[in-house]
């Protein structure tokens, strides 16, 4: 078009042309239409739960009741160690990266659908003489361009609904490293407390020991016990001692290992672990909660099943976007320049030009590239569904699992409990019985082994039904806000809202939960 005044778009047209935006194709919207398909899971967990009747549900479509659980531990040394944990994950903050590129692409096919406006200027200065006396020619033009792909089959609008899964999917992700961080932390602060408590139980044996062995020396300088009744309970002291070291020492590694986690200075971590009133040499003690009975329902709030599931939809919009390229393209394109200008020094005058038009792209012939395109986000579709089923299949296991192994520990514990006790009564028995003469040091050792194990057995289960539990809250999806619920976050552990984007981008951006009591 030239200088004269451009004919306006009609306001029926310019209104149907507006409306495709962010709504699908203006002609069609080619590609499958993702419908959420229900999990594959079995009605009823097979496993037992302990004690189903007189535990509260964790969730009951609600797994809000789970987002607080780490608070249930009451441990404020666990607390400290799960925030700084968070701060300092490397898989957390990859994550977070992750949320970050992800909201980028969504902003950028949100901004595929409207159209690009660019001021552009510049200066010229040049000399033509065409012959005669040369004259100098200023120019100085500026002016806007714009161009507008018209969404006429759809493959903008299912990029941006590709995009949108994607950052849902990354923002599950997020969930799901921090969840598997304080479950890590969790278990480290277990063991180490667990390694206390087989030091404690360790040293009361060594006293033991050792007290049998002054005695026996005493009397064996009295004349009244063997050299070789001497020698067996000084060996037997060795071996408490050695026993004894060698559990102090895997305290000190389960110490370095909370200092890597954490990144706290080392000093700082003894000071919370020894100074710590109360909590020396004690297990952590969880409370105790049931699960829905219904799968589907529990693993519905896992965020790494509905990361696999927003990735099924991904993939599904995306064989849209690669269907659309096999369409024609409509696009509007068009600028006005105004260039202020003169020549040898004159007054400057004004000059504009403006066009404006469109741009109608057939795609004709490319040997089959586009056609395969289209199969292979097809094959894409059919990997992320089948990942995705896997997923369940494995959530599926981790909660069966951890319940069976919660009605192992509640089995087992009362039985490990009254073994404990017959030994006990059964090692004083012996005791008594050579310290009046009439028993043998040989039996006396051999019933304080059997104490001390049974002892070290039920120091055991106790660990393994705290760490059962651990197991069973990573099963059952850990923190997890319900949809729509607004949580304030601590900006140094989540992904901050971005400043001037998209609702469709934020509106993700107050599901991040927290885990801990501390700050995250």
């Amino acid at each position: 078009m030239s200088n004269n005044n451009p004919r306006p778009l009609s306001p029926s047209l310019l209104s149907l042309l507006l409306s495709a935006c962010g709504s699908g194709g203006l002609l069609t919207t080619v590609g499958p239409d993702y419908q959420t398909a229900p999990l594959p899971t079995a009605a009823n967990w097979q496993a037992p739960q302990p004690d189903e009747n007189n535990l509260p549900v964790a969730h009951q479509g609600d797994p809000m009741d789970l987002s607080r659980w780490w608070d249930r531990f009451q441990d404020p040394v666990l607390n400290r160690f799960l925030a700084a944990a968070q701060q300092v994950s490397d898989s957390v903050a990859d994550a977070r990266a992750r949320i970050e590129q992800a909201r980028a692409n969504l902003v950028g096919a949100e901004g595929a659908l409207l159209p690009a406006l660019d001021f552009k200027t510049s200066a010229t200065r040049s000399s033509a003489s065409f012959g005669g006396t040369p004259f100098i020619w200023n120019q100085f033009p500026f002016g806007l361009q714009s161009s507008w792909e018209i969404d006429l089959f759809g493959g903008l609008a299912r990029q941006e609904e590709a995009a949108l899964s994607q950052l849902e999917s990354r923002n599950a992700s997020w969930h799901d490293a921090r969840v598997a961080v304080a479950v890590e932390v969790a278990n480290a602060y277990l063991e180490y407390r667990y390694c206390e408590a087989q030091v404690q139980i360790l040293k009361a044996d060594t006293d033991s020991r050792r007290e049998s062995a002054r005695l026996s020396e005493i009397a064996g300088k009295a004349g009244f016990r063997a050299p070789g009744d001497v020698a067996l309970a000084n060996a037997s002291v060795a071996e408490g001692n050695r026993t004894l070291l060698q559990q102090q020492a895997q305290c000190e590694r389960s110490i370095k290992g909370l200092v890597a986690m954490t990144a706290l200075e080392e000093t700082e971590v003894r000071k919370l672990l020894t100074e710590a009133p109360g909590w020396a040499a004690k297990l952590p003690s969880p409370a105790a909660f049931r699960i829905d009975s219904l799968p589907a329902r529990v693993l519905l709030q896992r965020p790494d099943v509905a990361a696999a599931e927003r990735d099924v939809a991904e993939a599904s919009a995306k064989i849209g976007v690669e269907q659309a390229k096999r369409f024609p393209k409509l696009s509007l394109s068009g600028n006005i320049t105004p260039t202020l200008q003169n020549m040898n020094g004159a007054a400057f005058f004004l000059a504009e030009t403006w066009s404006i038009g469109p741009t109608l792209s057939l795609p004709l012939f490319d040997a089959g590239k586009r056609a395969a395109d289209v199969e292979v986000a097809r094959i894409q579709y059919q990997a992320a569904e089948s990942k995705f089923r896997s997923k369940v299949r494995t959530a599926v296991k981790e909660v069966e699992d951890a319940l069976v192994r919660l009605n192992s520990v509640v089995e087992r514990l009362p039985q490990s409990h009254k073994a404990v006790s017959g030994y006990r009564t059964n090692f004083l028995a012996v005791q008594q019985l050579y310290q009046t003469g009439l028993g043998s040091l040989i039996d006396v050792e051999t019933a304080r082994r059997n104490v001390l194990s049974a002892e070290m057995a039920v120091k055991e289960l106790e660990q393994e039904q705290v760490s059962a539990w651990i197991a069973l809250y990573r099963a059952a999806g850990g923190s997890w806000d319900e949809p729509g619920h607004t949580r304030k976050v601590d900006a140094a552990a989540s992904p901050a809202p971005g400043d001037g984007k998209s609702e469709k981008t934020d509106q993700f951006l107050n599901h991040q939960g927290d885990f801990t009591g501390g700050k995250s």
